[in-house]
């Protein structure tokens, strides 16, 4: 808190020199240390990519993008752009103030560079939270606003799979996405039948309990009386709602898009553009089921869970693996040199 406390100082010094006090003009050995900087940083976005490629973890996912089908990596790129952009907007209605779209989309690839170190999205919600304080919203508002985004994307994530599901029985039997559900559908139901009934009610005779004891009392604490009544405060402000929602749904639509196009431009899937919603819906669960696991970014535990849901829809490990791969080096590593050299820029 500290730390996003200090972005207040500039804030304010910034407010104050608009209103009368003359900003001073950057000296000559202050314009070349800041070049001096900025190339720094440049260069260091660089060697950590070309290690990242060649000793790192897009070592593999650089040999896979070798064997993709080249036309749909524009769409990747677009689709991986748009989430950020859906993003902004999210915290744009959350917060319930007119943020300068450009500025709040480089926060959010900042966000999602802090989210590569940190679990549980702590660090996006630190950067959030600072970038609002710095944007003039008293500390205790913008941690609220940051809190009621991470609260909307439940319900909006819940209502994206319902439609996506939705969707699939509108095709009808036989049709490719109907197939593909129910073999997912299907290998779900194993999965829940390889667990022993006996321990199971054992570990919810246990575990139930405590989750329930943990949920009253975290129910009870203050910052989520604050969340709550944050979102109480959102939903008497019904525009700033319906942009929350849609935004945070948008942000995993086009992450769910980008999924199915990536299995799609690698060869050896056997899927065609009838599986889409199919490949939406593995994706869907895989994210949510990686993000049970608080390591930082999902790094693992989401690349695993995707790999067995497009297992379970029939697909080979080896194509499965390759999609996952580009999928996660064009959406998830791609951004994080974007990421550090926009810190700098806002941090200016």
């Amino acid at each position: 808190m500290e730390t996003i406390a200090a972005g207040t100082d500039p804030a304010v010094g910034a407010e104050l020199s608009g209103f009368g006090a003359r900003t001073a003009t950057p000296t000559l050995v202050q314009r070349a240390r800041r070049a001096r900087w900025a190339v720094l940083g440049v260069l260091l976005t660089l060697v950590v990519t070309a290690l990242m490629l060649t000793v790192g973890p897009l070592r593999t996912a650089a040999a896979t993008i070798g064997h993709m089908r080249w036309a749909f990596l524009p769409a990747l790129v677009l689709l991986s752009l748009l989430h950020y952009v859906f993003s902004a907007v999210a915290l744009r209605g959350a917060s319930g103030r007119p943020l300068p779209l450009v500025t709040t989309t480089m926060t959010q690839f900042t966000a999602s560079a802090a989210n590569r170190v940190t679990p549980g999205g702590i660090g996006a919600a630190a950067v959030n939270t600072r970038y609002l304080v710095c944007r003039g919203v008293p500390l205790s508002r913008a941690a609220v606003a940051v809190a009621v985004l991470h609260v909307a994307g439940v319900p909006a994530d819940l209502l994206l799979m319902g439609a996506v599901l939705g969707l699939g029985t509108v095709f009808g039997p036989g049709a490719g996405n109907d197939r593909m559900l129910d073999a997912l559908g299907h290998h779900a139901a194993q999965a829940a039948g390889l667990v022993p009934p006996v321990p199971l009610l054992i570990a919810g005779g246990v575990l139930l309990p405590a989750a329930v004891l943990w949920g009253r009392r975290a129910a009870r604490s203050a910052p989520a009386r604050r969340a709550v009544a944050g979102f109480a405060d959102l939903c008497r402000r019904p525009r700033d709602l319906a942009t929350t929602l849609a935004a945070s749904a948008g942000t995993t639509f086009a992450m769910g898009v980008a999924f199915a196009i990536s299995v799609l431009a690698i060869p050896g899937t056997a899927v065609g553009p009838a599986d889409a919603l199919a490949l939406v819906a593995a994706y869907l669960v895989g994210a949510a089921a990686g993000s049970a696991i608080p390591t930082p970014g999902g790094v693992g535990s989401t690349e695993a869970a995707l790999v067995a849901a497009l297992a379970a829809l029939g697909i080979a490990a080896g194509p499965a693996l390759h999609a996952v791969l580009l999928f996660r080096a064009i959406t998830f590593w791609a951004p994080v040199p974007l990421g550090v050299l926009a810190c700098r820029t806002l941090r200016r």
